[in-house]
């Protein structure tokens, strides 16, 4: 989902009937499986209650009727589960302001109340042994309420004020609002059947494949059918006289793929002209991250009055058609949606990461974009306050979990980094393995899941960068100081100090690129900072700068200050590569030390030496850790301090 607002609200719902038996193993069906994927039953937490967690569901199916002129939904919802304890009762997630009419269980009439504003208990005659499928139809209607970013919405549409639309977007604690359910981040559906029924003059579109289209009388049913794991958020549907077209793309891994285009009919031509685009963008992505993942029923979109999008699976719902918005929800059809944030302090699993696939179509061309202008309008909107986490803290709060600066913009920005530390080849190997883990595929996942996929790609340990990026405020604030000594064969000298943007005392172990330039040549060099000491760095570069830049590519959520200064002393370093003696200049990048210079001995070079007799100078000596410094009997050493 992408920067959603949404300021109308009502309610609505659609009449299905139950179709077929459902025979389990699985679970599966007989000839027509409605289960092509099955979600392990996961061990991702999330906020929904242990009351819901004693039961797998495995497929609903929805019927229902609504009119998108009048905010008003009724029909029935049935529901197949298997128990994982024996259970005398069980519980949806569904708002009391609702009516149910009756709760049906094998053919009879049970017990049900609500015994909380949000939850319905259903009480059985019997106990329902564990291990074993059954199901129970909810018969309901009402006016659904509005919360979050309207679960249940209708308005009129761009062409006509005597034209309504009617849609439903449930995330991320609205699905509850419109239909019983089980709301948590736990347990995908198996497999799902949603029959709206309308007045005959509205098209209606949903998750899955549209199997059939009803007519009887002046009403109509259309019947779409979804064989893929979903969560209960993702499930939706939007009605309006559409008009409706197709693409196709030719996918790049084989075969066609149908994009279902639901839009309004003053609409139709500017909508064509953008999503017409996407073959390039599916293609892309499923070069660089595995097939499209509902590729065997189709991708599309349906316009509703909102403002931005919704990544319903295999139907995008656009409050408009900006083409990089487009983009956004197509790549949530792998994050997101293929997997999904197993907590929504996870959020930016979803955001963070479609959001960074819009910037890599920048990088690819395929958006006007420039990859560098992508990056300094994320950078610049991070850097605008120091508070917040990409870790969402808060999940009470819609705006908390959906925030534009923390979830999308530096949930994107910290791929970003990942990438910088990792390198390309590690970075995106990791995330392609992570994207198709089959212990995640069609289900949900934390952010351990995908730190343990990059920590893999890269044989390293990320904890300090998580705990830096991903649970940490802020962003480090570099002084740099720079000096170039001419008489030393160019060689640099930086001073790069870095201080937290908030005051606390964290410290960001990055690579600092900074490029040297003097207008006619330049040169970017990378400085590594793994402790506060690594502060001081030499590089003989060949030729002399006049200018610095700091992160030029623009790879780090950072600020800095740049200075250039006189060579504070001259520093001479160690290169040992004869007899091992400090008294030949060889021996040296710059010539004997005097006492006027400072002496650096790197680590890793060979032992230096002063020979008995022998009298040396400098004013400041390092003998860096295992570098080595043999000082020989009756030898003298002088240092200035």
């Amino acid at each position: 989902m992408i920067r959603k607002i949404f300021l109308i609200l009502s309610p609505l719902f659609l009449y299905f009937s139950l179709m077929g038996q459902i025979v389990m193993e699985k679970p599966i069906v007989k000839e027509n499986d409605p289960y092509q994927y099955t979600s392990r039953n996961s061990s991702s937490t999330s906020l929904q209650t242990d009351m819901l967690a004693n039961y797998d569901i495995k497929y609903h199916r929805l019927e229902l009727e609504v009119n998108p002129a009048v905010v008003f939904i009724e029909g029935n919802v049935t529901t197949y589960f298997i128990p994982t304890s024996d259970l005398n009762f069980m519980y949806f997630d569904f708002r009391n302001n609702m009516v149910v009419d009756s709760v049906n269980y094998h053919g009879n009439g049970v017990s049900h109340y609500f015994s909380t504003s949000v939850e319905l208990k259903i009480v059985f005659p019997g106990t329902i042994a564990s291990g074993i499928l059954d199901s129970v139809t909810i018969y309901y209607h009402g006016v659904p309420s509005s919360g979050g970013f309207g679960a249940f919405m209708t308005a009129t549409t761009t062409c006509s004020t005597q034209d309504s639309v009617m849609w439903t977007l449930s995330e991320p604690y609205g699905a509850k609002n419109w239909w019983p359910c089980k709301e948590g981040l736990t347990d995908k559906i198996d497999s799902v059947d949603i029959l709206i029924t309308a007045p005959i003059k509205y098209n209606i579109g949903s998750n899955g494949v549209l199997i059939a289209r009803d007519t009887l009388g002046s009403k109509i049913t259309d019947h779409w059918k979804h064989r893929y794991p979903i969560p209960a958020y993702l499930i939706a549907f939007a009605a309006a006289e559409y008009s409706i077209y197709h693409d196709t793309i030719d996918l790049i891994n084989g075969g066609q793929l149908d994009v279902l285009n639901y839009v309004f009919p003053c609409d139709s031509a500017y909508a064509h002209s953008q999503t017409v685009q996407l073959d390039t963008v599916m293609n892309f992505f499923i070069d660089k991250f595995g097939p499209y993942p509902y590729e065997t029923e189709k991708y599309g979109h349906a316009q509703c009055r909102f403002g931005g999008g919704m990544e319903h699976t295999t139907m995008t719902f656009m409050g408009g058609w900006w083409y990089y918005i487009l983009i956004h929800e197509l790549a949530h059809q792998w994050f997101g949606d293929k997997i999904t944030c197993g907590s929504w302090h996870d959020i930016w699993l979803n955001e963070g990461f479609a959001t960074y696939l819009e910037g890599l179509t920048c990088e690819q061309g395929i958006q006007s974009t420039t990859f560098y202008n992508w990056l300094y309008t994320k950078r610049s909107s991070i850097l605008i306050n120091n508070f917040g986490s990409v870790y969402c803290d808060d999940t009470t709060s819609v705006n908390r979990i959906f925030s534009s600066r923390l979830s999308y913009n530096k949930g994107a920005y910290l791929l970003h980094m990942l990438r910088w530390v990792l390198g390309d080849i590690d970075f995106f190997s990791g995330l392609n393995t992570y994207i198709n883990d089959p212990d995640l595929v069609y289900d949900y996942a934390l952010t351990s899941d995908f730190i343990s996929h990059m920590e893999t790609a890269g044989d390293t340990t990320l904890t300090e960068f998580f705990n830096d990026w991903y649970y940490g405020e802020g962003w480090p604030d570099y002084q740099i100081t720079w000096s170039v000594d001419v008489s030393c064969n160019n060689k640099l000298r930086v001073d790069i100090q870095q201080t937290h943007s908030t005051g606390g005392n964290t410290f960001f172990e990055m690579p600092v690129p900074i490029k040297f330039i003097n207008g006619t040549q330049d040169t970017t060099l990378i400085f590594q900072q793994n402790t506060p000491e690594d502060n001081l760095f030499f590089e003989t570069i060949g030729f002399s700068p006049t200018d610095a830049v700091f992160d030029p590519d623009l790879w780090l959520c950072a600020k800095s200050t740049v200075t250039q200064e006189s060579v504070p002393v001259k520093t001479i370093h160690w290169i040992g590569q004869i007899d091992h003696n400090w008294q030949l200049s060889t021996n040296w990048d710059c010539g004997v030390p005097t006492l006027s210079d400072e002496v650096v001995i790197p680590a890793g070079t060979s032992d230096c030496i002063i020979f008995t007799g022998e009298v040396v100078n400098c004013k400041r000596l390092t003998v860096e850790p295992g570098a080595k410094l043999i000082t020989q009997p009756n030898a003298t050493l002088n240092v200035g301090y």
